[in-house]
């Protein structure tokens, strides 16, 4: 599915991301730069494809039971993305989340025949599809080898990418995608619209990527950070460009990577071309 594609691609090209992958540095991560993600992200082109099918495919009335049906195309996807990434683990948020809204697009395109689906009608069918996901949390036997998500539950009480499909990408929607729209049209360049969303996303978001390197005073930290960015007037301005470049360099020193965040940016994006087309030639420049 080329817009999940395309949606992952202008992630990870957004420059500059603290402590993050892009086409300026590695960020706070020794495993990894940026032809690690396109690499990774050319593997997925399959995956979101297989998704979509399955949603088009989908015949009941208990959608849970499509989030079931894609979970083992899922961990198909994983294997391909650690295969080419030499077992370094890029996408894996990704392949969760982008895989839920591709099967909901192909589950509305059965049900509605649109070319074009808001993104609030694929947020409902996300909240279907996921209804009770954050419980597996709640439900989890201790005694195994846990998750990275289940960790993260059981120390802070975050329910991270699987809260945020439970809730139909409510942070992408609420804090992102109004933000990602208004500059679109303000034909602010593409690059810096998606900096800039990534503040946004940062100072509202409780980032297990960042917990699972430090704890809650550093997420604290880094949204604070990005509130004083925003502050400034975002990547919209040259105060704030300079901000954002040192918070570059610190997250880097501090190791902080705000990689929800980033997953979000990808959500957003691809909520995007699903409801409007992918034709933002005028950002560009």
């Amino acid at each position: 599915m080329k817009l999940a594609e395309k949606a992952l691609l202008y992630e990870v090209s957004a420059t500059p991301k603290p402590g993050l992958v892009d086409r300026n540095n590695a960020g706070a991560h020794h495993d990894m730069d940026y032809y690690t993600f396109l690499d990774s992200s050319i593997a997925l082109m399959d995956y979101f494809y297989n998704c979509a099918m399955a949603g088009l495919t989908f015949d009941g009335p208990d959608y849970r039971m499509l989030l079931e049906g894609i979970r083992p195309i899922g961990i198909k996807a994983e294997h391909s993305m650690f295969e080419v990434t030499n077992g370094v683990n890029t996408h894996k948020g990704i392949i969760f989340s982008l895989g839920i809204i591709s099967a909901a697009a192909g589950l509305h395109y059965k049900n509605h025949g649109s070319r074009f689906i808001p993104a609030e009608e694929i947020s409902q069918l996300v909240k279907l599809m996921c209804d009770g996901i954050t419980e597996e949390l709640k439900n989890v036997d201790y005694k195994r080898s846990l998750t990275y998500g289940e960790k993260m539950f059981k120390k802070y009480g975050v329910k991270g990418v699987r809260g945020e499909a439970e809730s139909g990408f409510k942070t992408a929607l609420q804090h992102a995608l109004p933000l990602l729209k208004d500059l679109i049209n303000a034909k602010v360049n593409i690059n810096d619209i998606l900096v800039h969303i990534l503040l946004a996303l940062i100072a509202n978001t409780e980032d297990s990527n960042i917990l699972g390197r430090h704890n809650m005073e550093m997420l604290e930290y880094a949204r604070n950070k990005a509130r004083t960015a925003l502050s400034l007037g975002g990547y919209l301005t040259p105060e704030g460009k300079e901000f954002v470049w040192e918070m570059d360099r610190d997250f880097i020193q501090k190791n902080v990577s705000p990689g929800g965040a980033a997953d979000l940016i990808a959500v957003t994006m691809f909520l995007y071309f699903l409801e409007n087309g992918d034709n933002i030639l005028y950002t560009r420049g």
